[in-house]
């Protein structure tokens, strides 16, 4: 048994300091601090005295990039990158090569991960115009919910089929989570930019193709549908205040059937931005005005937004380079996600309780997964311990992406991820990697 002794703890709303039992893969016990603790078997001890302790991070939203773009990441880079950012599950998403869009190629997904992954894991079904028989055939025990691109030219999953749309959301139980943007809307911006600045345009302009208002209008769209037929629906990366009025905060998150998600980004980054950053924080959504990035900060803290995620997607810096037209979009972020948020806590943004509500309770609580996402007794250990008070600056040195990069290089952040633990196992101590272990499968209540 383990024993993380004297720590600051912060969960389920609260702050105190007090130990955590570790038997096996799950929480023995909690103490709080004075309270008499007896083993009854040797215990291995961790002074965490001044540290702080949460539950493992679930991010909602990655691309690891495994199979077919593994030259930018994989399963085994990212999921290492992860656990030393405190992530301890991760739901990857199926626009892969084979895209994830049938069972059996889900499937090869699972058998890469569990030889591979250093953290839990589900993947997410894409949705097409033509594979509602095999969406039906999945099973919300085991695999996290859809993934329907609406309003995106990601290969064939651009989900545009209005027959489609409405079997999907009335005949397929599962939860379904939507990329919202206007692809009309946007291919029209994209000839108004191009015809009054050419080919070669700045990515600065990136928000105003990739508008507020093709956000706007993609999510409204998702937002009915999933009215009409009861559905329940996740929209991911938010980015626009525009979009904030689709969301509601009156409710209890187990009871909402309509959730909604953020980006790390786009909490962090404005569109003041791009002068000094270009490329490296060009993003689908688009990271928009500091007034949107204002609005989603208040969303958050009101609870209209549910969960902070990353949408981590690697690319190599060489496929960063270009036009606004022809820059891949998108960027990595599972390594520093954590410490960004606790960097926007000490400026007063958040709370900790509100980042370990909206980074660890909130996707336990909104996908419904097993015993994780707390620390509570009878839970998976799944555990991150932080310095609030170390700093240090990202630098390519520390980097662990494989593609080699962040667009948080040069950032200092004053607390530092320690160690993490993946279901009782201390997979990541200080710089150091305990390559026998591998993460599970995740399980959901139905």
């Amino acid at each position: 048994m383990q024993l993380i002794k004297n720590a600051t703890i912060v969960n389920e709303n609260r702050t105190f300091v007090g130990s955590v039992l570790i038997d096996g893969k799950e929480i023995k016990a909690i103490y709080e601090a004075g309270e008499q603790m007896e083993f009854s078997s040797p215990v291995t001890e961790i002074d965490a005295t001044g540290l702080l302790l949460l539950p493992g991070v679930i991010d909602d939203q990655v691309h690891f990039r495994e199979p077919g773009l593994t030259h930018k990441g994989d399963i085994y880079s990212e999921s290492k990158a992860a656990v030393a950012g405190g992530i301890t599950s991760y739901f990857e998403m199926p626009n892969t090569k084979p895209q994830a869009t049938t069972i059996d190629l889900l499937e090869d997904k699972y058998k890469l991960a569990s030889e591979k992954s250093f953290a839990n894991y589900s993947f997410l079904m894409g949705v097409t115009n033509d594979n509602i028989d095999e969406l039906k055939r999945v099973n919300p025990r085991n695999v996290a919910g859809l993934k329907m691109f609406m309003g995106s030219s990601t290969g064939n999953m651009l989900v545009d089929n209005q027959n489609t749309l409405n079997r999907v959301f009335s005949e397929v139980p599962l939860l379904i989570v939507t990329h919202c943007e206007d692809e009309a809307t946007i291919k029209s911006n994209i000839e108004h930019y191009k015809s009054i600045l050419g080919e070669d345009i700045h990515v600065k302009y990136h928000p105003l193709i990739r508008s507020a208002e093709a956000c706007y209008k993609s999510s409204v769209f998702a937002v009915e549908l999933a009215k009409k037929y009861n559905s329940r629906l996740h929209v991911f990366h938010l980015s626009s205040a525009l979009e904030m009025s689709l969301f509601s905060s009156d409710m209890p998150l187990r009871e909402k059937r309509i959730t909604a998600e953020v980006c790390v980004h786009h909490l962090w980054f404005s569109d003041a931005d791009y002068a000094k950053y270009g490329n490296r924080i060009k993003w689908n959504p688009a990271i928009k005005s500091d007034s949107d990035r204002q609005a989603l900060i208040n969303a958050v803290n009101s609870n209209k937004i549910d969960v902070v995620a990353t949408d981590h997607a690697p690319h190599l810096l060489s496929e960063k380079e270009g036009s606004c037209l022809t820059a891949a979009s998108g960027g990595p972020l599972v390594q520093h996600s954590l410490v960004a948020m606790l960097q926007l806590a000490k400026q007063g943004v958040f709370t900790l309780e509100k980042i370990v509500e909206k980074m660890c309770h909130a996707p336990a609580d909104l996908f419904r997964i097993e015993k994780r996402g707390f620390i509570r007794p009878g839970y998976n250990a799944d555990l991150v311990l932080v310095d609030p008070n170390k700093s240090w600056t990202v630098t390519p040195e520390n980097i662990l992406y494989k593609c080699g990069w962040s667009p948080f290089e040069g950032v200092t952040f004053d607390s530092k991820v320690l160690k993490t633990w993946v279901n009782g196992q201390l997979v990541y101590n200080e710089g150091t990697f305990d390559e026998s272990v591998h993460g599970e499968r995740l399980l959901f209540e139905v």
